[in-house]
C-alpha cells in the first residue's frame, strides 16, 4: 500500500511572495490551492508563516539519476525522493541506466511504484532509446508509453544515440504518443578516451580533451533530423557556446526543440580539473569560463528551455579514486535551486517568475506531466516551495539526504533555503526538515 499523497488537512501560508511579486497569503485545502489573498482566515487551517519567503510551483527535474534498481548502494528512489523534496522538487524524471535498464514496461513501472511508495516526490520514469542502451536496437517504446508510468521521455543518457538512421526511426516512433526523446550529445568516436573538456587547461595538465564539437556534432545533426521528421527533441545538459548557438539557429527555423543546462555547468569551469579532484569529473565536463557565461544568456533569453540537476549519485569509492578512473557525475537535488539564485538571480539575469518557469513550468511542459510545473493559482494542485532566499548555508554533505556525498559545493556557502515543500497539499518538507 503506497504512502497517500493527498492532504489530511489545510494549510494557510501567510505572507509569501508568490514567484517574487507582493506578499499575499495562500490557503490549501483538499490537496488543491482553494484561495489566494491578502488577511485570508481559516480557522480549520494550520498557518505557516511565510513572511519573506518566495512561493515557487514545486521545482520539476527532467533529469535525475535514482539509480534503483541494480545501484541501491549510491541511491534509493526513496532516498533520491527525500533528496529531491529537500530541494524543493515536487516531481523528477529518473533516468533510464539502471540495471536492469529501464527498456520495458516492467522496470518503469517498478521504478513508478518505488516512487508512489516513497510519498516525498513523484517520479516519473524516463524509458530507454534503445535495448540495453545498446544503440543498436530500438526498446519497447510503445509498451513503456502504453504502461501506468506513461512514459513520454525517452533517453539513453550516459550513452549518445549516435546512429543517425536509429535516432530517426526513434523520433519517428514517438510521434505517435507525443513523446520526446532527450538525447545525451556525445559524438563517441570524438571522445574516446576524453577525460576533462578539450582546451588550454588539458593542454597543461595532459589529459585528454574533450572538444566541443563532439557535443555540437549530435546536435546540429538531430535538430535537422527533428526537423526533417516533424517530432520533438530534448538536449540534455548542454555545456558550450556552440551549443547554444546552434540550439538558437534551430529554433529561429522552427524546429522542435528544447533543452537543459545543469547547475554545475552554470556556476563551474575546467579550471577546477587542476586540483585533480575527481568531484568535478563530469560528463559532459565543466566547460571554459565563456562557456559558462553563454549558457547563463541562453538560459535567461529563452533558447535553452529549463534547469535539470543530472543528479549523479556515486558510491564513496567511485569518486576517491584517481582521475582517469574515477565515476563521472555530481549530486544536485538539494543544491540546484540555491545554485541557479546566485548564477541567475542574484546577477540579475533572472527574476523569480522567470526561475518560476525555468525549474517548474517549462520540465513539466517538455515532460508532458499532469499536474505539475502549474502556476500558484485557484484551484491549481497545491504543488508549492517555500523558499528563503536572504538565507545564507554552508554545504555539508554529511546532512544531505541523498545516500552519495559527491557534491563539488563541499564547504560552499551559498544563498537560499527550502522551507517548505507541499506535494498536493501535504507537505514533504515543512521548517527545512523532511516530514
Amino acid at each position: 500500500m503506497h504512502k497517500t499523497l493527498e492532504a489530511e488537512s489545510a494549510y494557510l501560508i501567510r505572507g509569501a511572495r508568490i514567484a517574487g511579486g507582493d506578499p499575499g497569503d495562500i490557503l490549501i485545502r483538499d490537496g488543491v490551492i482553494a484561495d489566494i489573498g491578502t488577511g485570508l482566515t481559516a480557522d480549520d487551517a494550520e498557518p505557516v508563516d511565510a513572511e519573506g519567503l518566495i512561493a515557487l510551483p514545486g521545482l520539476v527535474d527532467l533529469h535525475t539519476h535514482l539509480r534503483e534498481p541494480g545501484r541501491e548502494d549510491a541511491e534509493t528512489v526513496a532516498s533520491g525522493a527525500r533528496a529531491a523534496a529537500m530541494g524543493g522538487y515536487t516531481a523528477v524524471h529518473a533516468m533510464a541506466n539502471t540495471d536492469p535498464v529501464a527498456d520495458t514496461a516492467g522496470v518503469v513501472e517498478q521504478v513508478w511504484r518505488l516512487g508512489r511508495e516513497s510519498g516525498h516526490c513523484d517520479v516519473q520514469p524516463v524509458g530507454a532509446v534503445t535495448r540495453g542502451l545498446d544503440g543498436r536496437h530500438l526498446a519497447e517504446l510503445g509498451a513503456m508509453a502504453d504502461s501506468v508510468a506513461r512514459v513520454r521521455v525517452f533517453s539513453d543518457d550516459g550513452m549518445c544515440v549516435s546512429d543517425a538512421l536509429l535516432m530517426r526511426r526513434a523520433l519517428e516512433y514517438v510521434k505517435a504518443f507525443d513523446g520526446v526523446v532527450a538525447q545525451h550529445a556525445q559524438e563517441p568516436r570524438l571522445t574516446e578516451g576524453a577525460q576533462m573538456n578539450e582546451g588550454v587547461v588539458s593542454d597543461r595538465l595532459g589529459l585528454t580533451g574533450w572538444p566541443a564539437v563532439a557535443e555540437e556534432a549530435i546536435i546540429a545533426r538531430d535538430c535537422l533530423l527533428t526537423e526533417h521528421v516533424g517530432s520533438r527533441l530534448h538536449v540534455c545538459h548542454v555545456s558550450t557556446k556552440g551549443s547554444v548557438q546552434i540550439l538558437r539557429w534551430a529554433k529561429g527555423r522552427g524546429c522542435d526543440v528544447t533543452a537543459e543546462v545543469t547547475p554545475h555547468h552554470l556556476l563551474l569551469t575546467d579550471e577546477l580539473a587542476e586540483t585533480y579532484d575527481p568531484i568535478y569529473k563530469v560528463n559532459p565536463p565543466l566547460r571554459t569560463a565563456e562557456d559558462v557565461h553563454a549558457l547563463r544568456e541562453g538560459l535567461a533569453d529563452g533558447t535553452i528551455d529549463c534547469v535539470a540537476t543530472d543528479h549523479a549519485p556515486h558510491p564513496i569509492e567511485a569518486k576517491e579514486a584517481e582521475w582517469a578512473n574515477a565515476a563521472m557525475g555530481m549530486v544536485g537535488l538539494e543544491t540546484a535551486l540555491s545554485v541557479v539564485q546566485h548564477t541567475m538571480v542574484d546577477t540579475g539575469m533572472l527574476d523569480w517568475a522567470g526561475v518560476a518557469d525555468r525549474m517548474s513550468i517549462a520540465p513539466a511542459r517538455i515532460g508532458r506531466l499532469t499536474g505539475h510545473g502549474r502556476p500558484i493559482a485557484v484551484g491549481e494542485p497545491a504543488n508549492v516551495t517555500l523558499y528563503d532566499a536572504g538565507a545564507k548555508r554552508d554545504i555539508d554533505p554529511a546532512a544531505m539526504a541523498s545516500k552519495s556525498r559527491n557534491t563539488p559545493y563541499q564547504g560552499m556557502r551559498v544563498p537560499g533555503r527550502v522551507v517548505a515543500t507541499f506535494l498536493r497539499g501535504a507537505p514533504t518538507v515543512l521548517k527545512g526538515k523532511i516530514q
